[in-house]
Protein backbone atom coordinates (compact mmCIF):
# COMPACT_ATOMS: atom_id res chain seq x y z
CA UNK A 1 0.00 0.00 0.00
CA UNK A 2 2.75 2.25 0.62
CA UNK A 3 4.53 2.11 -2.49
CA UNK A 4 1.39 2.45 -4.05
CA UNK A 5 1.04 5.65 -1.79
CA UNK A 6 4.33 6.95 -2.90
CA UNK A 7 3.36 6.50 -6.84
CA UNK A 8 0.28 8.67 -6.17
CA UNK A 9 2.24 10.99 -4.22
CA UNK A 10 4.57 11.31 -6.95
CA UNK A 11 1.97 11.86 -9.73
CA UNK A 12 0.10 14.92 -7.68
CA UNK A 13 3.42 16.53 -7.33
CA UNK A 14 3.70 16.36 -11.30
CA UNK A 15 0.31 17.51 -11.96
CA UNK A 16 0.76 20.28 -9.42
CA UNK A 17 3.53 21.27 -11.79
CA UNK A 18 1.38 20.76 -15.03
CA UNK A 19 -1.25 22.96 -13.47
CA UNK A 20 0.69 26.00 -13.25
CA UNK A 21 2.20 25.96 -16.66
CA UNK A 22 1.82 29.28 -18.51
CA UNK A 23 -0.14 27.25 -21.42
CA UNK A 24 -1.97 24.85 -19.06
CA UNK A 25 -5.39 26.54 -20.20
CA UNK A 26 -4.55 25.94 -23.84
CA UNK A 27 -6.25 23.44 -24.01
CA UNK A 28 -9.30 24.34 -21.82
CA UNK A 29 -10.34 19.77 -22.04
CA UNK A 30 -7.31 18.80 -20.74
CA UNK A 31 -6.73 21.77 -18.27
CA UNK A 32 -10.34 20.08 -16.93
CA UNK A 33 -9.11 16.26 -16.52
CA UNK A 34 -5.95 18.05 -14.83
CA UNK A 35 -7.55 20.08 -12.30
CA UNK A 36 -10.01 16.75 -11.44
CA UNK A 37 -7.09 14.83 -11.43
CA UNK A 38 -5.52 17.72 -8.66
CA UNK A 39 -8.63 17.46 -7.06
CA UNK A 40 -8.76 13.93 -6.40
CA UNK A 41 -5.10 13.28 -6.02
CA UNK A 42 -5.01 15.94 -3.12
CA UNK A 43 -7.67 14.32 -0.72
CA UNK A 44 -5.35 10.97 -0.68
CA UNK A 45 -2.04 12.86 -0.32
CA UNK A 46 -3.56 14.81 2.71
CA UNK A 47 -4.53 11.44 4.03
CA UNK A 48 -1.50 9.70 3.45
CA UNK A 49 0.67 12.93 5.07
CA UNK A 50 -1.81 12.38 8.39
CA UNK A 51 -1.25 8.67 8.13
CA UNK A 52 2.32 8.88 8.42
CA UNK A 53 2.65 11.53 10.90
CA UNK A 54 0.72 9.03 13.05
CA UNK A 55 3.51 6.42 12.27
CA UNK A 56 6.12 8.91 13.28
CA UNK A 57 4.81 9.36 16.55
CA UNK A 58 3.96 5.67 17.15
CA UNK A 59 7.89 5.26 16.34
CA UNK A 60 8.98 7.78 18.85
CA UNK A 61 6.77 6.82 21.39
CA UNK A 62 8.35 3.14 21.17
CA UNK A 63 11.46 4.32 21.02
CA UNK A 64 11.33 6.10 24.07
CA UNK A 65 9.51 2.93 25.81
CA UNK A 66 12.88 1.31 24.82
CA UNK A 67 15.33 3.81 25.86
CA UNK A 68 13.57 5.48 28.71
CA UNK A 69 13.80 4.49 32.32
CA UNK A 70 12.10 7.07 34.18
CA UNK A 71 8.36 5.82 34.76
CA UNK A 72 6.58 9.16 34.16
CA UNK A 73 8.29 9.61 30.26
CA UNK A 74 7.10 5.47 29.96
CA UNK A 75 3.81 6.23 31.29
CA UNK A 76 3.48 9.18 28.38
CA UNK A 77 4.65 6.57 25.70
CA UNK A 78 1.90 4.22 26.75
CA UNK A 79 -0.42 6.67 26.69
CA UNK A 80 0.92 7.95 23.36
CA UNK A 81 0.63 4.44 21.95
CA UNK A 82 -2.76 3.65 23.15
CA UNK A 83 -4.17 6.73 21.39
CA UNK A 84 -2.45 6.58 18.55
CA UNK A 85 -2.45 3.17 17.54
CA UNK A 86 -6.40 3.19 17.11
CA UNK A 87 -6.01 6.64 14.67
CA UNK A 88 -3.38 4.46 12.36
CA UNK A 89 -5.92 1.53 12.05
CA UNK A 90 -8.82 4.65 11.46
CA UNK A 91 -6.58 5.77 8.64
CA UNK A 92 -5.39 2.44 7.32
CA UNK A 93 -9.25 1.60 6.54
CA UNK A 94 -9.70 5.31 5.41
CA UNK A 95 -6.67 5.00 2.98
CA UNK A 96 -8.14 1.32 1.50
CA UNK A 97 -11.39 2.70 0.75
CA UNK A 98 -10.05 5.65 -1.22
CA UNK A 99 -7.87 3.72 -3.02
CA UNK A 100 -10.97 1.25 -4.05
CA UNK A 101 -11.10 1.89 -7.88
CA UNK A 102 -13.56 4.40 -9.21
CA UNK A 103 -16.02 4.20 -11.66
CA UNK A 104 -15.01 6.65 -14.32
CA UNK A 105 -18.60 8.55 -14.44
CA UNK A 106 -18.51 9.27 -10.74
CA UNK A 107 -17.27 12.70 -11.03
CA UNK A 108 -19.92 13.12 -14.04
CA UNK A 109 -23.52 15.09 -13.87
CA UNK A 110 -26.66 13.14 -14.28
CA UNK A 111 -29.87 12.90 -16.00
CA UNK A 112 -32.12 12.04 -13.00
CA UNK A 113 -35.52 10.14 -14.50
CA UNK A 114 -38.60 9.36 -11.78
CA UNK A 115 -41.70 7.47 -13.52
CA UNK A 116 -44.97 6.27 -11.40
CA UNK A 117 -45.09 2.19 -11.79
CA UNK A 118 -48.22 0.14 -10.37
CA UNK A 119 -49.79 1.88 -7.85
CA UNK A 120 -52.27 4.34 -10.16
CA UNK A 121 -53.03 7.81 -8.57
CA UNK A 122 -51.11 7.00 -5.62
CA UNK A 123 -47.97 5.78 -7.96
CA UNK A 124 -47.76 9.01 -9.61
CA UNK A 125 -47.96 10.92 -6.10
CA UNK A 126 -45.29 8.61 -4.81
CA UNK A 127 -43.40 9.45 -7.49
CA UNK A 128 -43.69 13.16 -6.68
CA UNK A 129 -42.19 12.72 -2.99
CA UNK A 130 -39.08 11.21 -4.82
CA UNK A 131 -38.46 13.97 -6.71
CA UNK A 132 -39.13 15.99 -3.21
CA UNK A 133 -36.78 13.66 -1.44
CA UNK A 134 -33.86 14.15 -4.62
CA UNK A 135 -34.23 17.72 -4.56
CA UNK A 136 -34.25 18.34 -0.77
CA UNK A 137 -31.03 16.20 -0.96
CA UNK A 138 -29.58 17.86 -3.92
CA UNK A 139 -30.22 20.95 -2.14
CA UNK A 140 -28.25 20.19 0.89
CA UNK A 141 -24.63 18.92 -1.62
CA UNK A 142 -25.12 22.39 -2.68
CA UNK A 143 -26.31 20.70 -6.44
CA UNK A 144 -27.85 22.31 -8.51
CA UNK A 145 -31.57 20.53 -10.45
CA UNK A 146 -33.08 21.48 -13.79
CA UNK A 147 -36.43 19.63 -14.57
CA UNK A 148 -36.59 18.87 -18.23
CA UNK A 149 -39.75 17.64 -19.00
CA UNK A 150 -42.63 16.10 -17.04
CA UNK A 151 -46.03 14.75 -16.91
CA UNK A 152 -48.17 15.19 -14.11
CA UNK A 153 -50.46 12.89 -12.70
CA UNK A 154 -54.19 13.39 -12.23
CA UNK A 155 -54.42 13.12 -8.47
CA UNK A 156 -50.99 15.12 -8.29
CA UNK A 157 -47.64 14.17 -8.00
CA UNK A 158 -45.95 12.98 -12.02
CA UNK A 159 -46.26 9.93 -14.13
CA UNK A 160 -43.29 11.23 -15.28
CA UNK A 161 -40.48 13.75 -14.45
CA UNK A 162 -37.01 14.26 -15.80
CA UNK A 163 -34.45 16.70 -14.64
CA UNK A 164 -30.94 17.44 -15.03
CA UNK A 165 -28.51 17.75 -11.94
CA UNK A 166 -24.58 19.18 -11.68
CA UNK A 167 -22.27 19.50 -9.20
CA UNK A 168 -19.48 17.45 -7.79
CA UNK A 169 -19.10 13.50 -7.88
CA UNK A 170 -23.86 13.67 -8.35
CA UNK A 171 -22.99 9.93 -10.61
CA UNK A 172 -21.00 8.93 -7.90
CA UNK A 173 -23.65 9.34 -4.86
CA UNK A 174 -26.49 9.13 -6.87
CA UNK A 175 -26.44 6.27 -8.94
CA UNK A 176 -27.24 4.07 -6.10
CA UNK A 177 -31.05 5.45 -6.24
CA UNK A 178 -31.56 3.17 -9.85
CA UNK A 179 -34.33 0.88 -9.39
CA UNK A 180 -37.78 0.32 -8.47
CA UNK A 181 -39.08 1.77 -5.12
CA UNK A 182 -41.55 0.65 -3.18
CA UNK A 183 -44.08 2.84 -0.91
CA UNK A 184 -46.33 1.05 1.80
CA UNK A 185 -49.17 3.14 2.87
CA UNK A 186 -53.30 4.54 3.02
CA UNK A 187 -53.48 6.49 0.17
CA UNK A 188 -55.33 9.40 -0.15
CA UNK A 189 -58.19 8.41 -2.26
CA UNK A 190 -58.45 5.17 0.31
CA UNK A 191 -61.61 5.61 1.74
CA UNK A 192 -61.70 2.32 4.21
CA UNK A 193 -57.91 3.45 5.25
CA UNK A 194 -56.73 0.22 4.12
CA UNK A 195 -52.72 0.41 3.36
CA UNK A 196 -51.99 -0.16 -0.27
CA UNK A 197 -48.52 -0.96 -2.12
CA UNK A 198 -47.39 1.29 -4.68
CA UNK A 199 -43.73 1.92 -6.84
CA UNK A 200 -42.05 4.20 -8.74
CA UNK A 201 -39.26 3.54 -10.94
CA UNK A 202 -36.00 5.61 -10.76
CA UNK A 203 -32.85 5.95 -13.50
CA UNK A 204 -29.62 7.87 -13.05
CA UNK A 205 -27.92 8.14 -15.91
CA UNK A 206 -24.63 9.99 -16.03
CA UNK A 207 -24.41 12.55 -18.69
CA UNK A 208 -22.16 11.67 -21.77
CA UNK A 209 -20.85 14.75 -24.13
CA UNK A 210 -21.17 13.84 -27.69
CA UNK A 211 -16.92 12.43 -27.84
CA UNK A 212 -17.76 9.74 -25.85
CA UNK A 213 -21.08 8.82 -27.27
CA UNK A 214 -21.53 9.46 -31.14
CA UNK A 215 -25.03 10.11 -32.58
CA UNK A 216 -25.61 10.09 -36.23
CA UNK A 217 -28.06 13.58 -36.46
CA UNK A 218 -29.13 11.65 -40.15
CA UNK A 219 -30.72 8.90 -37.48
CA UNK A 220 -32.24 11.50 -35.25
CA UNK A 221 -35.99 13.24 -36.15
CA UNK A 222 -36.61 16.32 -34.59
CA UNK A 223 -39.80 17.49 -33.53
CA UNK A 224 -41.36 21.19 -32.39
CA UNK A 225 -44.27 21.58 -30.57
CA UNK A 226 -45.75 23.83 -28.09
CA UNK A 227 -44.37 24.05 -24.42
CA UNK A 228 -47.25 23.00 -21.91
CA UNK A 229 -45.18 23.90 -18.13
CA UNK A 230 -43.77 27.01 -16.68
CA UNK A 231 -42.62 29.21 -18.75
CA UNK A 232 -44.39 32.60 -18.76
CA UNK A 233 -45.91 34.22 -22.00
CA UNK A 234 -43.96 31.99 -24.14
CA UNK A 235 -46.04 29.27 -23.00
CA UNK A 236 -48.53 27.71 -25.81
CA UNK A 237 -47.39 30.65 -28.00
CA UNK A 238 -44.21 29.28 -29.71
CA UNK A 239 -42.83 26.08 -30.82
CA UNK A 240 -39.76 26.13 -28.67
CA UNK A 241 -40.05 22.12 -27.19
CA UNK A 242 -38.79 19.92 -28.58
CA UNK A 243 -39.29 15.89 -29.35
CA UNK A 244 -35.95 13.82 -30.64
CA UNK A 245 -36.51 10.40 -32.19
CA UNK A 246 -33.86 7.97 -32.30
CA UNK A 247 -35.17 5.93 -35.19
CA UNK A 248 -32.37 3.07 -34.73
CA UNK A 249 -33.56 2.32 -31.02
CA UNK A 250 -36.83 4.32 -30.60
CA UNK A 251 -35.53 6.06 -28.32
CA UNK A 252 -38.27 9.13 -27.60
CA UNK A 253 -36.92 12.10 -25.44
CA UNK A 254 -38.33 15.67 -25.06
CA UNK A 255 -37.71 18.82 -23.36
CA UNK A 256 -39.27 22.13 -23.11
CA UNK A 257 -38.27 24.06 -20.16
CA UNK A 258 -36.49 26.53 -21.80
CA UNK A 259 -38.21 29.20 -23.75
CA UNK A 260 -35.32 28.74 -26.56
CA UNK A 261 -35.64 25.79 -29.14
CA UNK A 262 -31.94 25.50 -29.71
CA UNK A 263 -31.42 24.93 -25.89
CA UNK A 264 -33.96 22.67 -25.74
CA UNK A 265 -32.65 20.73 -28.53
CA UNK A 266 -29.25 20.83 -26.60
CA UNK A 267 -30.84 19.40 -23.53
CA UNK A 268 -32.91 16.69 -25.70
CA UNK A 269 -29.83 15.64 -26.98
CA UNK A 270 -27.87 15.02 -23.40
CA UNK A 271 -30.96 13.19 -22.46
CA UNK A 272 -30.75 11.01 -25.76
CA UNK A 273 -27.02 10.63 -25.30
CA UNK A 274 -27.40 8.75 -21.76
CA UNK A 275 -29.88 6.79 -22.85
CA UNK A 276 -28.10 5.43 -25.55
CA UNK A 277 -24.60 4.87 -23.40
CA UNK A 278 -27.42 2.99 -21.21
CA UNK A 279 -27.93 0.56 -23.63
CA UNK A 280 -24.69 0.19 -24.11
CA UNK A 281 -23.58 -0.29 -20.57
CA UNK A 282 -26.69 -2.75 -20.21
CA UNK A 283 -25.26 -4.68 -23.27
CA UNK A 284 -22.11 -5.12 -21.63
CA UNK A 285 -22.91 -5.73 -18.36
CA UNK A 286 -25.14 -8.86 -19.87
CA UNK A 287 -21.80 -9.84 -21.80
CA UNK A 288 -19.41 -9.78 -18.08
CA UNK A 289 -21.79 -10.26 -15.92
CA UNK A 290 -21.28 -13.71 -15.11
CA UNK A 291 -17.66 -12.67 -14.40
CA UNK A 292 -18.91 -9.93 -11.97
CA UNK A 293 -22.63 -8.34 -10.80
CA UNK A 294 -22.23 -5.77 -8.12
CA UNK A 295 -24.80 -6.10 -5.62
CA UNK A 296 -25.56 -2.43 -5.42
CA UNK A 297 -23.76 -0.89 -8.02
CA UNK A 298 -26.36 -2.49 -10.75
CA UNK A 299 -28.61 0.18 -11.61
CA UNK A 300 -31.46 -2.50 -12.92
CA UNK A 301 -34.59 -0.53 -13.22
CA UNK A 302 -36.49 -3.79 -12.51
CA UNK A 303 -34.63 -4.58 -9.47
CA UNK A 304 -36.57 -3.59 -6.04
CA UNK A 305 -34.05 -1.77 -4.00
CA UNK A 306 -36.05 0.01 -1.38
CA UNK A 307 -39.08 0.15 0.78
CA UNK A 308 -40.49 3.07 2.43
CA UNK A 309 -43.18 1.22 4.60
CA UNK A 310 -45.73 4.51 6.59
CA UNK A 311 -47.32 2.67 8.55
CA UNK A 312 -44.08 1.70 11.06
CA UNK A 313 -42.35 4.97 9.89
CA UNK A 314 -39.31 2.47 8.59
CA UNK A 315 -37.22 2.34 5.00
CA UNK A 316 -35.46 -0.82 4.06
CA UNK A 317 -33.10 -0.68 1.24
CA UNK A 318 -32.82 -4.43 0.43
CA UNK A 319 -29.69 -4.68 -1.51
CA UNK A 320 -27.80 -3.95 2.05
CA UNK A 321 -30.67 -4.99 4.84
CA UNK A 322 -30.44 -2.25 5.91
CA UNK A 323 -33.32 -0.38 7.87
CA UNK A 324 -33.82 3.14 9.01
CA UNK A 325 -36.99 4.57 11.50
CA UNK A 326 -37.18 7.99 10.25
CA UNK A 327 -39.17 7.85 7.32
CA UNK A 328 -40.57 11.79 7.85
CA UNK A 329 -36.58 12.59 7.78
CA UNK A 330 -35.99 10.49 4.78
CA UNK A 331 -38.37 11.60 2.80
CA UNK A 332 -37.06 15.61 3.45
CA UNK A 333 -34.14 14.58 1.85
CA UNK A 334 -31.94 12.99 4.22
CA UNK A 335 -30.49 10.28 2.46
CA UNK A 336 -26.63 10.45 2.90
CA UNK A 337 -26.88 7.74 5.34
CA UNK A 338 -28.09 4.76 2.72
CA UNK A 339 -25.62 6.11 0.28
CA UNK A 340 -22.82 5.89 2.71
CA UNK A 341 -24.08 2.23 3.67
CA UNK A 342 -24.23 1.45 0.12
CA UNK A 343 -20.75 2.89 -1.06
CA UNK A 344 -19.44 0.64 2.11
CA UNK A 345 -21.03 -2.28 0.57
CA UNK A 346 -19.87 -1.72 -2.96
CA UNK A 347 -16.12 -1.28 -1.76
CA UNK A 348 -16.32 -3.87 0.73
CA UNK A 349 -17.07 -5.88 -2.76
CA UNK A 350 -14.58 -4.52 -4.59
CA UNK A 351 -12.25 -5.21 -1.89
CA UNK A 352 -12.88 -8.70 -1.52
CA UNK A 353 -12.36 -9.39 -5.02
CA UNK A 354 -9.05 -7.41 -5.38
CA UNK A 355 -7.85 -10.23 -2.50
CA UNK A 356 -8.59 -13.32 -4.51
Amino acid sequence: MIDKLEAIKARFEEVSQLIVQPDAMSDMKKYSQLSKEYKDLDKIVKKYDQYKSVVDQLQDAKNILEREKDPEYREMAKMELDELSPQKEQLEEEIKQMLVPKDPNDGKDVILEIRSGTGGDEAAIFAGDLFRMYKRYCEKQNWKLNVLDLTEGTSGGYKEIISTVSGEDVFGNLKYESGVHRVQRVPATETQGRVHTSAATVAVLPEMDDVEVEIDMNDVRKDTFCSSGPGGQSVNTTYSAIRLTHIPSGLVVSCQDEKSQIKNFEKALKVLRSRLYEIELQKHNEEVGAQRRSMVGGGDRSEKIRTYNYPQGRVTDHRISYSVHNLPTVMDGEIGEFIDQLKLAENAERLKEGSM
